[in-house]
């Protein structure tokens, strides 16, 4: 593409627009048809919305070319910044940044009622509200608070704790160390031989774990009700339940990278996370999607377009997503929206 005033046409445009702002960004692209690139060279139009010709008047009408070269019309939205995530909110909602005191930050998932009492809950992962515990490690304890935003985004439990840890599934490690009276007298003997001649070495003994992990998720029961909003950030509120299948559009607002989507790309996997510190776990029936989150983003409730809860994200990397199936989360924590 030539070189063309990008600003200039945006100020010519701006001056022109009597839609209430609706123009909002120029660049250079490629024209997209039913979502293929053409790889015909354009000047993007980012408006608010985008309307048909006959609700506009001619006026109102972006030309067909500018500076001889074709223009695109993308509809964006309001775009703002993302930093309401990372704030103290009152009442907080889904896709907020928040965690455990003890972590840095993770993302509010959506707001769930206890199965048997109808109590009000926040839904996320265990490792956002509870450390990735196993339960028998004093990572975390129920009743510790639960700070939003989170530590790393300014939160600190004086002013911001806004629930405490109700319950978890516990997360297994692929290997552990063992509680069999065999293996720990081995051991013992093994560092008594080895401190004879290196004091400052030791050896530890490890169990490979027969357990597989469903599911990475905690709820948290809130001080105060009033302070949380069953209402997912730029999403709105869960019209149910669905299962993932593939192919599937979905999206997420999460406290990293807002509300993004992708597709459903496997199910039923079963896959080597890695959790902290070289340690690994192994997770079954988990779905994979394509790249739509980084880190902090974990907690996020996945959902279809039209908002019906599949699964709750919790690990990812430069290329792909990942997440549980939400109804074994639902199972798990005997919970329901």
């Amino acid at each position: 593409m030539n070189i063309v005033d990008i600003p200039g046409i945006f100020h010519e445009l701006v001056k022109k627009d009597n839609l209430d702002n609706n123009i909002v960004g120029v660049g250079q692209g490629h024209k997209y048809v039913r979502g293929k690139n053409t790889g015909k060279e354009t000047l993007t139009i980012l408006v608010k919305k985008k309307y048909r010709i006959s609700e506009l008047q001619r006026s109102e009408v972006v030309p067909k070319t500018i500076a001889n070269i074709a223009t695109d019309i993308i509809e964006v939205g309001d775009i703002r910044l993302q930093k309401e995530r990372l704030d103290f909110n009152r009442p907080a909602q889904p896709g907020m940044s928040l965690g455990h005191y003890k972590i840095s930050a993770g993302t509010f998932g959506a707001v769930v009622k206890d199965k048997n009492t109808g109590e009000l809950l926040l839904l996320s992962n265990n490792h956002v509200l509870a450390n990735i515990t196993n339960g028998s490690d004093a990572r975390a304890s129920i009743g510790d608070p639960i700070i939003q935003p989170g530590i790393y985004d300014g939160g600190n439990i004086e002013t911001s704790t806004i629930a405490h840890l109700a319950r978890f599934v516990p997360l297994y490690n692929e290997m552990s160390f063992p509680r069999c009276k065999i293996a720990q007298t081995f051991e013992t003997l093994l560092n008594k031989c080895i401190h004879l001649f290196q004091p400052r070495y030791q050896v530890r003994v490890l169990r490979e774990s027969e357990k597989l992990n469903y599911v990475d998720c905690a709820v948290a029961v809130p001080v105060n009700p009033a302070d949380i909003s069953a209402e997912i950030l730029d999403i709105g509120l869960v019209a149910g339940v669905k299962e993932a299948t593939l192919g599937m559009p979905i999206k997420k607002s999460g406290r990293t990278t807002g509300v993004t989507s992708g597709l459903v790309l496997a199910t039923n996997l079963t896959v080597k996370i890695s959790m902290s510190n070289q340690k690994y776990g192994i997770f079954t029936d988990q779905i994979l999607a394509g790249p739509m989150s980084m880190p902090g983003d974990s907690g996020s409730l996945v959902l279809t377009n039209d908002n019906y809860a599949v699964g709750l994200l919790f690990a990812g990397s430069e290329r792909a997503t990942m997440f549980n199936k939400i109804q074994h989360v639902l199972d798990k924590l005997d919970i329901c929206f």
